[in-house]
């Protein structure tokens, strides 16, 4: 059932004069009454005793009903808590029964029952089953390398900590029955392990230690297996949003590449003027080069849309993409914004700009979202044999046409006085790269949730990068691997390694219509 919450309050008041009233009875000190001044005589009376000893008793029983109502205050306020209440008296509580301890243990155990731990399980193919990942105190070895793209690494972090538990845990199974005995096993037993986690169930590990009992034996072992099964679902917040009177201001840094400006502009116009209608475009230009075309490109947007939300800031000075989202953010003098710091390589959605707003919030939240990259159009298509579509065409999440760029942090939706909060952009960096990452520590480190999500309504499209050999070595080494990773795919790029076999099979085919032997 549903309970509004002036109904709870007034249970909760009536409990709290219940208090009073019985204090206020019961918790006047009597014994003064009963007490003789200093000096007098000691008289013994039998009937005086009797009654302060009634007294004290009522007062006893009493004061034993308030502990009682006090404990009673105190898990209504606890149920409170865990029901999501925050003290507004809009909102409404859901008091469906809770399940108890016993509810809990069983279903545990029906969530190891449908685990994979005591039994197998039947799967329809081959891509249901979950890989294990192998572990030794100091190294895990990933089937999935993450963002750092390591085949193994070192525990460190929420890892480490969830390992050390497991390892303590397993300790203390098999230590259970052996306190009276001397020899014990210890973290110096253990071999190695594996897990993995079943998105439904939970996390299943299992851990091999030295058998005890035979030392010397490298053919004996103990094995414990361990389940860390996912509790049921509970609704942690509800909260309604608005998005409707939400500005942003797109920050673009620019230098040069005018014809892919001009292209930008018409994504601009039909996304954010046309439909959408609460963007402001900053526009922080380097240099002198070209700048008259800018400023008749953007004249000419502002008179035939009637769009007055652009600015343009110059600077004559070598481009840093961190200066100029720095100058861009603090040209802006209308109160607290939501920015998104883009670059002009981008294309977004209309979905993408709502997701900007949906997920962030000012002192609370910020949102990277993770772009797909596009690969060079002339290696995905020429290979097979297909043309080259127009760049509206060529934005489909494939892992043929792209890849989740999940080691960039260039494209962010934050509120303005978060971004000066946290002091903004190192704007001592030159060149490429870098800047956006030192940022998204700074608020790694900090006390803000970072949204890291992939977004299907922001691409990155290919273009050519040069790499300035004069950079210091590790925006260097950044900016090269960022070229290699977006030329191709794995498959592609060893396609192209092999582009002479692939060739002759070719020919060999077109003669015979036969494969060769």
């Amino acid at each position: 059932m549903r309970v509004s919450m002036p109904r709870v309050l007034l249970l909760l008041f009536a409990l709290s004069v219940m208090t009073m009233m019985f204090v206020a009875r019961c918790g006047i000190n009597i014994d003064g009454h009963f007490h003789q001044q200093d000096g007098a005589p000691k008289v013994h009376n039998p009937q005086k005793e009797y009654y302060a000893t009634l007294l004290q008793n009522q007062q006893i029983q009493h004061n034993n009903e308030v502990q009682a109502l006090k404990k009673q205050l105190a898990t209504m306020q606890a149920t409170l808590e865990f029901l999501g209440y925050d003290g507004n008296d809009d909102r409404v509580i859901n008091t469906t029964p809770r399940q108890s301890r016993v509810d809990f243990e069983s279903y545990f155990q029906k969530q190891l029952e449908a685990s994979e731990v005591m039994h197998g399980v039947t799967l329809k193919t081959e891509y249901e089953s979950v890989t294990f990942n192998s572990f030794t105190l100091n190294r895990i070895f990933l089937i999935d390398p993450g963002l750092g793209k390591r085949v193994v690494e070192k525990p460190i972090g929420y890892k480490k900590k969830d390992l050390t538990e497991v390892l303590s845990h397993a300790l203390d199974s098999l230590n259970a029955r052996r306190r009276a005995s001397k020899n014990l096993y210890t973290a110096d037993h253990f071999i190695e392990g594996m897990y993995r986690t079943e998105p439904s169930i939970g996390t299943h590990y299992e851990l091999y230690f030295r058998d005890i009992e035979h030392p010397s034996s490298t053919t004996s072992y103990t094995k414990v297996v361990l389940m860390r099964p996912f509790g049921p679902l509970i609704t942690a917040l509800r909260d309604q949003i608005k998005t409707d009177k939400t500005i942003i201001n797109l920050i673009l840094p620019l230098s040069g590449r005018i014809e892919t400006f001009r292209k930008f502009v018409d994504r601009f116009i039909r996304v954010c003027i046309e439909r959408d209608r609460r963007v402001y475009l900053t526009i922080v230009y380097f240099g002198k080069h070209r700048l008259p075309e800018v400023k008749s490109l953007l004249g000419v947007v502002s008179r035939k849309y009637h769009f007055k939300n652009i600015k343009l800031v110059t600077l004559n000075e070598k481009f840093s993409r961190g200066r100029g989202l720095q100058i861009g953010a603090k040209s802006w003098d209308k109160g607290d914004v939501l920015m998104f710091l883009c670059d002009v390589d981008v294309v977004f959605s209309l979905e993408f700009l709502e997701r900007c707003r949906v997920n962030t919030k000012p002192g609370k939240r910020v949102y990277y979202p993770v772009v797909f990259s596009l690969y060079n159009p002339k290696v995905v298509y020429s290979l097979h044999d297909a043309p080259i579509p127009s760049s509206k065409d060529q934005l489909i999440i494939s892992k043929d046409t792209g890849f989740w760029r999940d080691f960039g942090y260039g494209m962010t939706c934050q509120y303005r006085s978060d971004f000066l909060s946290i002091r903004g952009f190192d704007e001592d960096i030159e060149g490429w790269g870098m800047e956006d990452v030192l940022l998204y520590r700074k608020y790694v480190r900090s006390t803000y949730m970072v949204v890291r999500s992939t977004d299907p309504g922001i691409f990155h499209l290919w273009h050519e990068k040069l790499c300035d050999p004069k950079l210091p070595l590790d925006q260097y080494r950044s900016c090269i691997r960022s070229k290699a990773l977006n030329e191709a795919s794995h498959a592609q790029l060893g396609l192209l390694a092999f582009k002479d076999e692939v060739d002759l099979h070719r020919s060999y085919k077109r003669k015979t219509n036969t494969y060769p032997p």
